[in-house]
C-alpha cells in the first residue's frame, strides 16, 4: 500500500474518531456501540479501522492526562470548551503522548485540519497553539 493511500486512510480514521469522541461526549454512548455505528457508515471503508479504534479508545483513556496538560494553557475552564475543540485536543494529545512514531508536526497539522473542517470559525488557531505547547512538553523530537 502506498504511503499516500495510508495517509488518507489515517486522515479518515482521525475524522471518524473525532466524530466518535463528539458522540461520546454528547450521549455517553458506549465505545463498542460507537464503533459498530461507524462500521455501518458506507464511507467507513476509507478509514484505517484499526487506527480508528485505537484513536477513539486511546483518546478516551488518556483524556484525564491530556486535560492535565492543556488546562494550564487554557483561558477558560476545560468544561467551557466547545465539544469539537475538546475532542480535537483529546485526539491530538493522545497521539502526541502515545504515538511518538508520528511526527508531532503531522499530529498538529492533522488536528488543525480537523478543527478547520468541524470546529468553530478560527478555532484551528487555538488548537494549533495549545497542541504546539503540549508537544514542546511531551515530545523529545520537538524543535
Amino acid at each position: 500500500m502506498s504511503n499516500k493511500r495510508e495517509f488518507e486512510r489515517m486522515m479518515w480514521a482521525r475524522r471518524f474518531a473525532l466524530q466518535g469522541l463528539y458522540e461520546w461526549q454528547v450521549s455517553q454512548t458506549q465505545v463498542d456501540q460507537i464503533e459498530r455505528s461507524f462500521a455501518e457508515n458506507p464511507e467507513f471503508v476509507k478509514a484505517n479501522t484499526e487506527a480508528f479504534s485505537n484513536l477513539l479508545r486511546g483518546s478516551i483513556r488518556t483524556q484525564g492526562q491530556v486535560n492535565e496538560l492543556i488546562t494550564p494553557l487554557l483561558d477558560r475552564p476545560i468544561e467551557q470548551l466547545d465539544l469539537v475543540e475538546r475532542a480535537v485536543l483529546w485526539l491530538g494529545g493522545f497521539e502526541l503522548l502515545e504515538h511518538p512514531e508520528i511526527p508531532y508536526k503531522v499530529v498538529i497539522n492533522e488536528s488543525v485540519n480537523l478543527a478547520k473542517k468541524f470546529g468553530a470559525n478560527q478555532s484551528y488557531k487555538f488548537i494549533n497553539g495549545i497542541l504546539d505547547k503540549v508537544a514542546e512538553k511531551v515530545r523529545i523530537d520537538y524543535h
